[in-house]
């Protein structure tokens, strides 16, 4: 039985991106990751789910329960719900400790996991003013799981962090589902994000599901070329066999020094990208390719042969 169920989900937009249609389940401990480009849809479906808005139609159900708006309580969101927005907030003038005793559900033992998964137990002392952007959302947190939430909404999570405090983040949320086993949807504009952390992802575009699975099927086999977009470089080369239109990705590809079988091409651009280098070819045949390659020994005109596997290609 699904945990989570959202059924045919419509919201007219006006001050929130619209939703069209939009149908899913999820199952008991699944972490899954809403991504699309900016106004698809994602925060407003996040909203729905967490009870913060309504729904023009459709229905969100909790462990068969229908999740009810904000027109139908006296105040929104649903109990078995930790919600985080983009814009947490914490009380000002109060140490971390005060903060989080005044929103705990949960035994002492229990108390204390939550802050070692969180990694915070060096805060608790700490007045919140004091704190920087990334210890403010674990502290944010570690106060919603103290709630013993059965589903956590995580809207932006990584946003306005510097990689230190994202990767930071990116294990703590790893560490939460491996402790706790809290089903988890995360929403994020950024799908390289999410990579190493979610079980399923859910692919918006103008408030419509276009795309759904696991991540590296998405990766790989995109629908279509703005959800190649979203998950990294491509390029899109036509098949020397039929002519159709095959996508790669930079590692699916390799420069070769001999002709046959290849297409050719010159170097445009040579770029580190941590631990490897990205080649960009202008090939004859008026298409750029983006090659992921291990030193960047390239002159910029210097004429290459690129390689393609047309067994790990994907036709679009």
């Amino acid at each position: 039985m699904a945990l989570l169920k959202v059924d045919q989900v419509v919201h007219p937009g006006m001050d929130q991106p619209a939703l069209d249609h939009v149908s899913f389940s999820l199952s008991k401990s699944a972490k899954l990751a809403i991504v699309g480009e900016t106004g698809s849809g994602k925060t407003t479906l996040l909203k729905v789910i967490g009870g913060i808005l309504d729904a023009q139609s459709g229905a969100v159900y909790l462990n068969n329960q229908k999740i009810k708006g904000p027109s139908e309580q006296l105040l929104p969101g649903h109990p078995e719900i930790g919600y985080i927005s983009q814009h947490f907030e914490l009380r000002n003038h109060y140490k971390v400790e005060e903060e989080l005793e005044a929103a705990n559900k949960l035994s002492a033992e229990e108390f204390d996991v939550i802050v070692e998964v969180c990694r915070i137990r060096p805060l608790l002392k700490r007045n919140t003013k004091a704190l920087s952007g990334g210890e403010r959302q674990r502290i944010v947190l570690a106060k919603v799981l103290l709630t013993k939430p059965t589903l956590l909404l995580l809207d932006e999570p990584f946003s306005n962090m510097d990689f230190f405090h994202k990767r930071i983040m990116k294990q703590v949320l790893e560490e939460v589902y491996l402790t706790l086993g809290t089903t988890t949807v995360l929403v994020t504009h950024d799908a390289t994000d999410i990579f190493t952390w979610a079980s399923e992802v859910l692919v918006l575009r103008s408030g419509k599901i276009i795309q759904q699975g696991k991540p590296q099927d998405i990766y790989y086999h995109p629908v279509s070329e703005y959800v190649a977009g979203l998950f990294g470089d491509y390029c899109i080369l036509p098949s020397p066999v039929n002519k159709r239109p095959i996508l790669f990705r930079p590692e699916q590809l390799k420069i070769s020094s001999a002709a046959v079988g290849a297409w050719k091409g010159s170097v445009y651009s040579v770029k580190f990208a941590g631990g490897y280098f990205l080649i960009e070819v202008l090939l004859d045949i008026d298409k750029r390719a983006i090659v992921m390659h291990p030193h960047g020994r390239f002159r910029q005109g210097e004429i290459v042969y690129i390689t393609i596997n047309e067994d790990i290609g994907w036709y679009v």
